[in-house]
């Protein structure tokens, strides 16, 4: 049973940005973006939300107070919040508008891997509260955000496969008019043609 806990525990968050990295490869070109500005952006988030967490809450190990041995070595520091829990809840979370399945089931994963943290006497159950709460908010905010940036799903496209010769302006082709119909080379040729002048009638002479 131990050797469970301590596996779960230390190898099982592994499982998580592996999955991630496998959905990356899996989603259409124009969504890579999307996905990947989310993926770090929750990373820095959560980041971020631990810094901040730690500051305001110092949480003393498990071992270091009851004086227990944990099953996973481990060093005498802040307890709160968890970080294996925080960004294996992170990531789950950021798959959740690509693989809403997958990552609710890497959301339960991430609860596992606090459960067993606990378990190994590594850290207490709030450590976990608040580094998977941590953890979600930073994906749900990451998401948000990548959102607002790229609400266009077209310009997004465009973005990644737009043309880069001068012949693009304003996101439409030279020769296009604004109606989206490219025109025809009689039709500029028509149009940039200066008009004929009249004939002038010729007087008669009367011989």
């Amino acid at each position: 049973m131990h050797s469970l806990i301590v596996a779960v525990a230390s190898y099982a968050v592994f499982l998580v940005p592996l999955a991630a990295a496998l959905v990356w490869l899996q989603v259409p070109r124009p969504e890579k973006l999307a996905l990947a500005g989310v993926g770090v952006l929750t990373i820095v988030l959560a980041l971020v939300g631990i810094e901040i967490g730690a500051h305001l809450w110092a949480d003393p190990r498990p071992f270091v107070v009851d004086g227990q041995a944990p099953l996973i070595p481990h060093a005498a520091d802040n307890g709160f919040p968890s970080d294996h829990t925080t960004f294996a809840a992170a990531i789950a979370a950021a798959l959740l508008p690509w693989r809403r399945r997958l990552a609710a089931g890497l959301l339960v994963l991430a609860a596992a891997v606090g459960a067993a943290r606990v378990a190994a006497h590594v850290h207490h159950v709030p450590d976990i509260i608040g580094g998977y709460l941590i953890g979600a908010v930073a994906a749900i905010v990451a998401i948000l955000v990548v959102s607002m940036l790229l609400r266009n799903r077209g310009g997004l496209r465009l973005a990644a496969g737009r043309h880069t010769d001068a012949s693009w302006e304003n996101g439409t082709p030279a020769g296009t008019s604004g109606g989206g119909r490219r025109s025809e080379p009689w039709q500029t040729n028509q149009a940039t043609r200066p008009p004929t002048p009249p004939t002038s009638a010729t007087p008669n002479s009367g011989s």
